[in-house]
């Protein structure tokens, strides 16, 4: 079959092909060995060698861009090829002939120009070898494509010149070289050979897994995945290149039927099989099980994905595949999160990850002990240069930490991974930090910076996941999840509930458990009680089904708030000492700290601020040390309730000394406040100020309190039951 001037095989069965392209590349060889060194300086000649690589393994690009890519490098010899192309072009076909007839000199002597082993050489053998083997009505074809490649590259190169010199420099700025392939170059390409089409693919792919923005759109993507398996459908590594496509744009079927597809092609090409094909047959088939697991588990197929993994687990214990059996594993956790009965077969595994010494935060384990086994892994992946598995590790310390409450050492393994230089060659020059690690390390950091109050900073951390995971990748959602986090959080702190609630919808698509618990957060600030409780107590009984204890405490601090403010206080005690308890068992800090900060009131409630105050100096620490500014500032309003609340039974001079150190304790819990723009909660502080200095006869101090309190309380909607009563 013809095509452009090229012969095709089916598969693959000729190495390489002459295309118009590679002629051009020829010529450009052959006048590397024809300029003396005296006629190319060093930087010329190094910046030329640098340029061969892309040219000869990447696919076929117009004229016009051939040519500025060799005028950067060398401008004289750029001229020497636009001459020698165009006389060959304007001649006639024997000019051709001549010029691949030629090419054999360039082995002869005893200090040939070109060894014949080189990747120069091999490729110059190859194409005199394919140009051999055409006939003679092939040869002119080629011919023909040429004078047309030629023709369109000189059209091309009389635009550019007519275009403004500034708007030409802008766009060979804007142009990568040596980089990714453009739709243009891919385009303007005929079918592409062997070496082509593995080079291609391999780019691709590297740029799918660490820089997705570099790569081709997924639509050009796969049109030309479509192009090389028209010409062999058989070549299992564009099947898997077009499932990993396909999985960017969120397509079930296409992703699905490529998979199989891939490890179809696998098994029959035998490409990981012995002699005898047996084991590679067998490890094909328990990885395309445990492939089709993860794919399902991605779009939410919870029940066909356990049933793929179960087909994988059967596999592998019959072919005793250790490595198998622990990736089993891990995706068998991941069901855990997502489905209650599938808890149940991960406790089963969980032996065998102790046998084999796997960690597990959720096992109760103090922080040191986990970080000790932790360091173990890490020994290994620093030993062999596993930079992505040295990524992924950082990444979980991350969250660990924050998941123990410690936002110091969290901030600092984000930082940590986020100042390190990839160990791991990637080709085309492309960094990797376009990583799930590096996208999870980011949006911890954006989310520590709005606990802190620093917005703007996490605006622009938020900002810099926008450019760098772009809406349609595969790791957008981490960042629109969290973007939509800090969004209803500070509308909450503001009092704007109705956009909190409109907020919920996408925290909802993105994360169904957290889009139901802040609904639940809502309907409680609007004073919606009973539908709140019926919320909480079914989010209650399925987080525990999921053993999803973080989000389990959460929820039983959220009840115990309805309680209280449904002026119930009794009720809520034995719901914050389950929260408790769940919390010290599980050596989570900080969730500890916010447990007894919440029992602290409740006592306060209940008529003994003397003990309130006990619990206070035990939980405090942690909160001022590594807490959100939130819940400084409520920490310190507490402080504030319980002194007041003490000084009752004191004598007037030590109860006048108690409500000044109030005072000041509500000053930094209002500049806390502030920090976040929590209005509703200044206002609280304003409103207890003023009863203070009324308590005190500061008149002037209480006037201004009250107009700070009256003007806010005009703006912000006020709760059903009294400010005093409000944590």
């Amino acid at each position: 079959m013809m095509t452009n001037g090229v012969v095709h095989a089916n598969l693959f069965g000729i190495k390489d092909w002459v295309t118009p392209y590679k002629i051009a590349v020829l010529v450009l060889l052959n006048e590397m060995g024809r300029t003396g060194e005296g006629a190319v300086s060093l930087v010329e000649r190094r910046k030329l060698n640098q340029l061969l690589l892309p040219l000869l393994q990447g696919p076929d690009i117009t004229l016009s861009k051939l040519y500025k890519l060799i005028e950067e490098s060398c401008p004289q010899l750029a001229n020497s090829v636009q001459i020698r192309i165009k006389l060959m072009a304007e001649g006639e076909l024997k000019d051709m002939e001549q010029f691949f007839d030629d090419l054999s000199d360039s082995f002869s002597g005893t200090e040939p120009e070109v060894h014949k082993t080189s990747v120069v050489g091999l490729f110059l053998r190859h194409m005199i070898l394919a140009y051999s083997k055409l006939s003679f009505s092939q040869v002119f074809k080629l011919y023909a494509a040429l004078q047309q490649y030629f023709q369109s590259g000189e059209k091309k190169t009389v635009e550019d010149a007519d275009m403004d010199r500034e708007d030409a420099e802008r766009q060979m700025e804007k142009e990568e070289l040596d980089v990714s392939v453009r739709e243009e170059e891919v385009s303007c390409s005929g079918p592409l050979s062997q070496k082509q089409a593995e080079f291609f693919l391999s780019q691709q792919a590297a740029l799918l897994k660490n820089d997705e923005t570099k790569a081709l759109t997924p639509a050009s993507l796969q049109k030309e995945l479509n192009n090389l398996l028209k010409f062999n459908p058989d070549f299992a590594e564009a099947h898997y290149l077009s499932y990993l496509n396909n999985l960017r744009v969120q397509d079930v079927f296409s992703s699905t039927h490529s998979l199989l597809h891939y490890f179809d092609r696998l098994i029959l090409t035998g490409a990981e099989g012995k002699s005898n094909g047996e084991e590679g047959y067998g490890r094909s088939l328990r990885y395309a099980a445990l492939n089709l697991a993860a794919l399902h588990c991605r779009f939410g197929h919870y029940q066909q994905a356990e049933l793929a993994l179960q087909e994988a687990i059967r596999i592998a214990q019959e072919s005793n595949d250790h490595v198998c059996l622990q990736h089993c594993l891990s995706w068998l956790y991941v069901l855990g999160q997502k489905r209650a009965d599938s808890y149940v077969l991960l406790e089963h595994s969980v032996k065998k990850a102790v046998h084999f010494g796997l960690p597990r935060a959720f096992a109760g384990k103090t922080a040191n002990k986990l970080m000790d086994a932790l360091k173990d892994s890490d020994l290994l992946h620093w030993k062999h240069s596993l930079s992505e598995l040295i990524d992924i590790s950082i990444a979980q310390k991350t969250a660990i930490w924050r998941l123990y409450g410690r936002s110091t050492m969290a901030l600092q393994q984000a930082q940590m991974l986020l100042s390190m230089n990839s160990l791991e060659s990637v080709n085309a020059g492309v960094q990797q930090n376009n990583t799930e690690s590096f996208a999870v390390a980011l949006c911890h950091l954006a989310e520590l910076h709005a606990e802190q109050g620093c917005f703007a900073a996490a605006a622009e951390v938020l900002k810099h996941l926008r450019e760098r995971f772009p809406p349609n990748s595969q790791h957008a959602q981490l960042w629109m999840l969290c973007d939509q986090k800090i969004q209803f959080d500070r509308a909450m702190n503001d009092g704007k509930f109705h956009l909190a609630d409109s907020l919920v919808t996408g925290i909802t698509a993105l994360n169904g458990i957290e889009g139901v618990y802040r609904k639940a957060v809502v309907m409680q600030a609007q004073n919606q009680m009973t539908e709140a409780h019926k919320l909480l107590q079914k989010l209650l009984t399925y987080c525990q089904k999921l053993k999803n204890t973080e989000m389990v405490i959460s929820v039983l601090l959220s009840v115990a708030e309805l309680y209280w403010r449904s002026s119930s206080p009794t009720i809520a005690m034995p719901v914050l000492l389950e929260a408790l308890a769940l919390s010290k068992e599980y050596r989570l800090q900080y969730l500890a700290s916010e447990t007894v900060l919440n029992l602290a009131y409740a006592q306060l409630i209940l008529g003994i601020p003397e003990q309130a105050l006990t619990l206070l100096h035990m939980a405090i620490e942690p909160i001022l040390a590594d807490g959100a500014i939130l819940d400084k500032g409520r920490a310190m309003f507490l402080v504030s309730k319980c002194q007041v609340a003490s000084a009752a039974s004191y004598d007037p001079v030590k109860r006048a000394e108690a409500l000044e150190a109030a005072i000041e304790n509500l000053n930094e819990a209002k500049n806390y406040f502030a920090k976040v723009d929590c209005r509703e909660r200044i206002r609280d502080v304003a409103y207890f100020q003023a009863r203070l200095y009324h308590a005190l006869g500061k008149t002037q101090e209480r006037n201004r309190c009250a107009m700070i309190f009256r003007q806010l309380h005009q703006e912000l909607p006020s709760h059903g039951v009294p400010l005093i009563n409000h944590l």
